[in-house]
């Protein structure tokens, strides 16, 4: 059984290293599922979630707050501002942050609110989803 050798880079760690069967990520244009030899690329990602499938066939869950995916023929590297273990979110605080961002929304100020509590929105709901993915898994 081949790999591809994955990184997992955040500003200020490194959050995953290691072999993996299987990258999914979320670009812009959907979801990406990258296996070994596959044909290099670089992408944007949408905050979300990146589901790396080990050797073992074990799954690990990650959110990264976007950033970029890139790979080459034997490793994928995904960058992100923020990427924290789904494991680890928090997730009373992400759901105070999506309704803090809905409420920021329903009260529509001027062209950057809106813009800034529609991203805050996007990424608490990305973790959230991360989250009910993590459960999801762990059930199986």
């Amino acid at each position: 059984m081949t790999t591809i050798h994955c990184d997992i880079v955040s500003a200020e760690e490194e959050i995953f290293s290691g072999e993996a069967q299987m990258v999914i990520a979320t670009g812009e244009m959907g979801e990406l599922g990258i296996a070994p030899r596959h044909a290099p690329l670089i992408t944007r990602l949408k905050p979300g979630q990146v589901r790396v499938q080990l050797a073992g066939g074990e799954e690990q869950f990650f959110y990264v707050s976007g950033g970029m995916l890139e790979v080459q023929p034997n490793v994928v590297t995904v960058l992100a501002d923020t990427a924290i273990r789904a494991k680890d979110l928090d997730e009373s605080a992400a759901r105070k942050a999506k309704d803090e961002a809905e409420r920021a929304l329903s009260n529509r100020t001027d062209a950057l609110e809106v813009a800034q509590a529609q991203a805050q929105l996007a990424q608490a709901l990305a973790q959230l989803q991360a989250l009910e993915k993590l459960r999801q898994s762990l059930k199986h």
